[in-house]
């Protein structure tokens, strides 16, 4: 996945303010205890960092974009 489509998927599952805070604050254990930013800057695949956005918001992120 792309980088663009990744943030295109957070920003339409929880809107564009709201994803901007959750990159930025969010900690994720799927992700070793860091945040979406911290993780993508260290060079995780985003891909897996999506999957950890899935794992950690079940009910928000539509099933369409799983």
């Amino acid at each position: 996945m792309r980088l663009t489509d990744f943030w295109a998927r957070l920003e339409e599952t929880f809107g564009p303010a709201y994803a901007a805070s959750i990159a930025s604050d969010q900690v994720l254990s799927q992700l070793g205890g860091r945040t979406i930013e911290q993780a993508l800057a260290a060079g995780e695949e985003t891909h897996v960092v999506w999957r950890a956005v899935v794992a950690a918001y079940p009910d928000r992120v539509p099933a369409r974009l799983r």
